[in-house]
């Protein structure tokens, strides 16, 4: 499921509209309008007539509805079962205006040179986006994908985040804010409890489902508690155990020959380790292939010169079996004394942990 998907990627776009009119104060609860369908009326100043504008699924970037400009207006109409963030989109590039669409009459005004200043009225529920935005606000650079998030920051967004939950809990944006909240945080108890917080209609959303999802895994494997040991054979045969790593960072890595994610992501291990191989640092391999052959040849071209071990039973192998593991790549980090502190560490999030860690 790709749900939250364009928002894990670009942190910055719900900024799009962060203004609402003076003296607006939005109702803590979430007053969806009674109509069946909505109307979004449009004047955006500087497009030229012709200009295609497309309105986006906002969680996994699919196109819903599009049109043309004409005399700097364009005007979208339909209807939506659950409200949830879109975004308007001219020429299909950026930027863009971010919209927290329900089924009401909704006003758009702005300038094709500012639009992160265009302002939405009409929408209860987008004011709420707008409060949202600016509950953030402060904690954006929290939310790159680069973010090293210290303790002290880290805590005032989360405690922001919770406070919105708990203030709007009939909303359809909470959703966002408990997983705003999960990202900073990790904390997969919290996100449980903040969303049991929400009123039932907000749980029966398809992006609540998805949180529903990420509860169940973050209770596999928790942070903090030991990983348990397990030993397999590595490529010589010969038996290796986690445990036989104790004293050291250690990333156990699930991965295959024939998986592609895998091997795109590789070039990252590799580099990773050999930036901190010196520094208390190494990783464990653990293929889920069947036959040896292509196991040794992916590992001699990815160059991927850490312990590796498998049982060469693919899906069935006992490892993954014994930790949940249903896709890959995946990824666990333990510390020196074998408690898991991280999960899917891929990429630059992977260098800014052990950077963070490894000084």
């Amino acid at each position: 499921m790709k749900y939250f998907l364009l928002l894990m990627l670009l942190p910055g776009f719900i900024m799009a509209q962060n203004k609402i009119k003076p003296k607006q104060n939005p109702p803590s609860k979430n007053t969806i309008a009674k109509s069946d369908s909505y109307v979004i009326n449009g004047l955006v100043k500087g497009y030229p007539d012709g200009t295609v504008v497309d309105l986006f699924n906002g969680y996994n970037g699919t196109p819903e509805a599009s049109g043309i400009v004409n005399k700097e207006m364009f005007s979208f109409k339909g209807s939506v079962t659950d409200p949830g963030l879109k975004m308007i989109v001219f020429n299909k590039t950026q930027p863009y205006i971010s919209l927290f669409l329900d089924n009401s009459n909704i006003l758009i005004a702005g300038n094709k040179d500012s639009l992160e200043k265009a302002i939405v009225t009409g929408s209860v529920l987008h004011d709420q986006f707008i409060v949202f935005n600016n509950t953030i606000k402060p904690y954006l650079n929290l939310f790159l994908p680069e973010a090293i998030i210290d303790s002290l920051s880290g805590a005032n967004a989360s405690k922001a985040l919770e406070g919105f939950v708990k203030k709007y809990p009939s909303s359809y944006v909470s959703p966002l804010a408990i997983l705003r909240h999960f990202q900073v945080s990790n904390d997969g108890g919290k996100m449980e409890t903040l969303y049991n917080f929400l009123d039932a209609q907000i749980k029966a959303a398809p992006i609540s489902q998805y949180i529903t999802q990420q509860i169940v895994e973050a209770k596999k494997n928790p942070l903090g508690a030991v990983l348990p040991d397990f030993t397999q054979l590595d490529t010589a045969g010969n038996a290796l155990s986690l445990s036989s790593l104790k004293g050291k960072y250690v990333l156990v890595d699930f991965w295959a020959s024939w998986c592609g994610p895998c091997r795109q992501e590789n070039p990252n291990l590799v580099s990773a380790f050999q930036r901190y191989k010196n520094k208390n640092f190494t990783v464990l391999g653990v293929s889920l292939d069947k036959a040896k052959k292509p196991w040794i040849d992916a590992i001699h071209m990815d160059n991927l010169t850490w312990p590796q071990v498998s049982d060469l039973k693919g899906w069935q192998n006992a490892v993954a079996q014994q930790f949940q593991v249903y896709s890959i790549p995946q990824n666990f980090l333990v510390d020196p004394s074998g408690r898991l502190i991280a999960k899917n560490l891929r990429g630059a999030a992977l260098d800014q942990k052990l950077a963070s860690l490894l000084k």
